[in-house]
């Protein structure tokens, strides 16, 4: 039987594997994994070419969105600069009795965050089994939280159901969540009936249940174009129609003293008749903190594997070629979001960790350790990350900045404080 590959494929069209990899991804296009490599039959090849022609695209629940609502565009921002001083991380002092669940909560980077701001995190959901580890190392073997975490699929109802019933007797203030953002990515394949684009309908599912005063959703910049703007559009009115004002915007984690230039979209709403606040920048960018004044203190430091900071041993070939390296450049032309150096005297690029391709330090000739992208994501210092390099990579750049989240726990405590008065 003859059988295609996605470079086949791509040929007989004059389209990109790129794009072959997307109608796959959303299901348009028919494809079995063999020895790793997708495989096209014939018949289902010209079933996709016929539809692919003709214009028709698998259908999305975003597809059908006729809503707008141009208040929810605008922004209120609150100073914080005063408040910036508490630290419930290192403080237990500062912390208030604020509760919050953290679904996606990967290592942890957000709830690190709302932590250093002030409250208590009381339920979490996470998929990934090493960045359950992680969460469940800090949050309660070091830091003594009370919560019921391990892995698990926020999809399956046992686990909604596991969740309710562990904080039933608590009261919830605040829920949080990253949900996966790779369908939404301008740097993946940007998929539009991508499955996990529909995890927030999880998270709407819990929120619905649980009711808590104010929701946080966080997300890549590049949701908010989608579909012209219905994507962003029906998350919206999915979530004012269980009864939350919402409002969106993109902050950039550089203005809130983390050194790196990391831009996400976040979603703040309420159920209890406040206006939704923002954190005001903190920074200016000439006033921001730089790579240099993150990592500089680790170049001449020993591999230290408790401390997870292990450098990567390069050949002398590769050495040179990323010695070679402009700062803000990458090592591929192809990869413009892997094997990037990170400038040294600015905030550095967006740390990421993509397929085996990290950021490269700007002065030594291999790529960052797991402690110096730590550092870049505002993590604290005690912040230790299990599992293998490879994992503790994944973990730190699919993180949130803890220092973002720290910005946006300090105006979400303002706005509880502005209910209560």
């Amino acid at each position: 039987m003859e059988i295609f590959t996605i470079e086949d494929i791509a040929k007989k069209t004059d389209k990109s594997v790129k794009t072959i990899r997307r109608q796959i991804a959303e299901g348009s296009l028919k494809a079995t994994k063999i020895n790793n490599r997708y495989r096209i039959s014939v018949e289902d090849y010209k079933i996709w070419y016929k539809n692919y022609i003709n214009g028709k695209r698998k259908k999305t629940i975003f597809d059908d969105v006729n809503y707008k609502n141009e208040e929810s565009k605008k922004v209120n921002y609150i100073d914080i600069s005063k408040e910036w001083k508490i630290d419930g991380w290192k403080n237990p002092k500062d912390r208030k009795e604020i509760n919050f669940i953290d679904l996606f909560s990967g290592a942890g980077g957000l709830s690190c965050g709302l932590v250093m701001a002030g409250m208590n995190p009381v339920g979490s959901i996470e998929i990934m089994d090493q960045a359950v580890s992680t969460y469940k190392y800090n949050f309660i073997d070091k830091k003594g939280f009370k919560e019921n975490i391990k892995s698990r699929d926020i999809r399956e109802k046992e686990v909604k159901e596991e969740l309710y019933n562990s904080v039933e007797n608590q009261n919830i203030d605040v829920i949080v969540g990253g949900f996966p953002c790779q369908g939404f990515s301008m740097a993946g394949n940007r998929i539009i009936a991508d499955k996990r684009n529909t995890l927030y309908l999880d998270m709407l599912e819990i929120v619905n249940h649980i009711k808590p005063k104010i929701v946080v959703m966080e997300n890549v910049p590049g949701l908010r174009s989608m579909l012209g703007g219905k994507v962003e559009e029906k998350i919206i009115n999915d979530f004012e129609k269980i009864g939350y004002k919402m409002n969106v915007t993109i902050l950039n984690a550089a203005d809130y003293y983390t050194p790196q230039t990391r831009r996400r979209v976040i979603f703040i709403g309420n159920r209890i008749g406040v206006d939704n606040y923002y954190p005001k920048p903190i920074l200016t960018p000439d006033k921001y903190i730089t790579t240099k004044s993150a990592i500089q203190d680790l170049m001449n430091k020993e591999d230290d594997l408790l401390f997870n900071h292990v450098a990567t041993k390069h050949n002398k070939v590769m050495e040179q070629k990323l010695l070679a390296v402009p700062e803000g450049e990458s090592l591929y032309k192809n990869y413009s979001d892997s094997w990037k150096k990170c400038p040294w005297n600015k905030p550095s690029c967006t740390i990421k960790e993509n397929h085996g391709g990290v950021n490269i330090h700007p002065k030594l000739p291999r790529v960052l350790t797991a402690r110096e992208m730590a550092r870049l994501q505002s993590f604290p210092d005690d912040f230790i990350f299990q599992g293998s390099k490879k994992w503790q990579l994944t973990q730190i750049g699919n993180a949130v900045p803890c220092y973002l989240g720290k910005a946006i726990g300090l105006a979400v405590v303002k706005m509880l404080e502005n209910n209560s008065n």
